[in-house]
């Protein structure tokens, strides 16, 4: 509760919370696509839940049951929530597919740890309108398909699909070997963005809002870009950053 008396609204999305033991279990259970699971610390009610997430590939956190009661809409969460995906998770395979059936050159954007859900609804607004042919997020440490994805995606999620990965440098290995170049923006860049030729097959990697790409997902990429700045900023937000690289790929393309 915040000090008015209120619920708080960080991380909450009350359309997508599943609440009680029975209710995420059964999620679990039916194959629902859920992006994280919290639970109160020193429950020992739940395992079977954790078993199941922890088949499922789900992330799952521990936390006081005071932030499951500030969370709970009906107030009967039974010492354990689950946040399910506003919109169904795709697969690379799926996102590749959909580039050859396209007949254009595949673009795939690639976010590593964009953990601000308006950051990611952002670049897949971007993404969708520059005419790329997919999004992959990792499963950890990033944002999922929350209801407020999806509202700040401004319907691009129904036209554009968004993949969930355990590993992203391993995820990137395999875009290249399916003949994709990986282009990243931030520190260590070698080339500029404008000097750099985007017309061919190419996954785009953009970098959490506060470091930027991680050392072993930089490692990956084929190129390091940076954006040509006039101004005393230095970098940009990462959903900016997103717009910027996607419409210079659409520029290029056209």
């Amino acid at each position: 509760m915040n000090k008015n008396g209120k619920r708080d609204n960080f991380n909450r999305e009350d359309d997508y919370i599943i609440e009680g033991r029975n209710s995420v279990f059964e999620a679990l259970r039916c194959g629902r696509a859920i992006d994280k699971i919290l639970y109160a610390d020193g429950d020992k009610n739940i395992s079977h839940i954790l078993a199941a997430a922890k088949s499922a590939g789900v992330v799952v956190s521990k936390c006081d049951r005071r932030k499951l009661d500030s969370l709970s809409i009906s107030g009967a969460h039974q010492g354990v929530l689950a946040f399910a995906a506003a919109h169904e998770y795709s697969t690379v395979e799926d996102i590749l597919k959909r580039a050859e059936e396209s007949g254009r050159p595949p673009l795939v954007v690639v976010c590593d740890e964009i953990s601000d859900p308006h950051n990611l609804g952002a670049i897949i607004r971007s993404a969708e309108a520059s005419g790329a042919h997919g999004v992959i997020i990792p499963k950890r440490r990033n944002a999922g398909l929350s209801g407020v994805v999806s509202k700040v995606a401004s319907g691009a999620l129904e036209h554009i699909p968004v993949a969930r990965v355990s590993n992203i440098p391993q995820t990137i290995k395999d875009l290249k070997k399916r003949g994709l170049w990986v282009y990243g923006t931030g520190l260590g860049a070698t080339a500029s963005l404008y000097d750099t030729d985007l017309t061919g097959a190419a996954a785009i990697v953009i970098g959490s809002e506060g470091d930027g790409m991680g050392r072993l997902v930089s490692e990956c990429c084929d190129v390091v870009m940076s954006i040509p700045m006039l101004g005393k900023t230095q970098s940009l937000n990462a959903s900016a950053a997103a717009a910027v690289v996607l419409f210079e790929v659409l520029r290029q393309r056209i």
